[in-house]
């Protein structure tokens, strides 16, 4: 999704990041030590590429010391991610992930058009670059026809935030493309084309991902409904779905980047609540990264909202990621758009989820 920006800085609206941290240590800002030994949770920032003075000291304001960064295929070499996690680490602050708009959501992987195989090696490289440049960690989608939104819309205070209604959604977006129905690529696709095309670039990415010890975190289909645009959402648009591409990668390299406002966007449609999902996977250090987010109902028609003005209970999903010893990190994802700008919004969500966090591992 496209950035906001303010002042040089780059509010970032991409999907990216996560890893552990030294154990024992809260690095957010927080109380260090609470057990000794232990690894927790972090709360990182989707920060810029490129940012300037007033950027990190913002970063470094709301004691954040971890980010998660994006460019695209243009940028995506070793010396840029080097250089990147130098410019931060100069700032005492780390790389958590990079992404890379331009293989992420890639419609010739998903439904394999002709130039798949040209896409895949373009993946494989960048997972080789950040292996290379120590950035332990990259977010993947496997949408063929982009992000659905319809107008935004009002949430509290009147603030704007993306909206999805199913009734009046027409087209995808990624990435700059515009993928338009009611068939985005001429024809339907079938649920058993989707699993053969994944399997055929999850096995490519997996071993690389081993041999370069890089995770990669699969973000959910968003919004994650059958079908659009005549293309199945049916593999990471449920907890059957995950559980079987996982097993299809059997790779401790491939988990999940669990963005909490797509599962709450689907609903019953998920087979499994947030709670159940972080149980089952986080038990089995599969979840690697956090989108955390709130909307405030579920599929047909929601609308993004605050991270305490949703129907999801932002307390009971930090505590069931304490619980299963979650170490990777959390971010804030989709803010609305409040008053005086994008670092308002910023700065009010991560202050609430650090908030939460702190109170989380201290009540262990």
């Amino acid at each position: 999704m496209a950035a906001l920006s303010l002042a040089g800085i780059n509010i970032g609206r991409d999907k990216i990041t996560g890893l552990a941290d030294t154990p024992g240590t809260i690095s957010s800002g927080g109380r260090s030590n609470v057990t000794a030994g232990k690894p927790f949770m972090k709360v990182a920032l989707q920060a810029p590429s490129e940012p300037d003075e007033t950027g990190i000291s913002f970063i470094q304001q709301m004691g954040i010391d971890h980010v998660v960064l994006n460019t695209d295929g243009k940028k995506s070499s070793y010396e840029y991610y080097n250089s990147r996690r130098q410019l931060y680490a100069d700032a005492g602050i780390k790389v958590y992930a990079f992404g890379n708009s331009s293989v992420h959501n890639v419609d010739a992987i998903v439904l394999n058009l002709p130039e798949r195989d040209a896409k895949i090696e373009e993946y494989k490289n960048h997972i080789r670059n950040l292996g290379k440049a120590g950035i332990p960690y990259t977010t993947y989608a496997h949408m063929a026809n982009g992000i659905w939104s319809t107008d935004r819309e009002s949430t509290r205070g009147g603030a704007a935030a993306r909206a999805f209604d199913l009734e009046k959604a027409t087209a995808g977006d990624w990435a700059g493309k515009r993928y338009e129905g009611p068939l985005t690529h001429g024809r339907q696709y079938t649920k058993d084309e989707l699993w053969a095309n994944y399997e055929y670039f999850i096995k490519q990415a997996a071993a690389v991902a081993e041999e370069q010890n890089v995770r990669i975190g699969i973000h959910p289909d968003d919004p994650p409904v059958p079908e659009l645009g005549g293309v199945p959402r049916c593999i990471f648009s449920s907890f059957d779905g995950y559980k079987q591409a996982l097993e299809i990668a059997d790779s401790p390299n491939v988990g999940i980047c669990l963005c909490v406002g797509c599962w709450l966007e689907g609903g019953s449609l998920m087979g499994k609540d947030v709670i159940e999902t972080i149980k089952y996977f986080g038990r089995r250090n599969k979840i690697f990264k956090v989108h955390l987010r709130n909307v405030n109902q579920p599929l047909p028609h929601f609308t993004e909202t605050f991270i305490n003005d949703g129907y999801a209970d932002i307390y009971k999903i930090l505590k069931a990621l304490k619980d299963v010893d979650f170490d990777g990190v959390i971010i804030a994802d989709h803010i609305p758009a409040m008053a005086y700008g994008p670092y308002t919004g910023t700065a009010f969500s991560v202050g609430y989820i650090k908030g939460m966090v702190e109170r989380v591992i201290a009540e262990a």
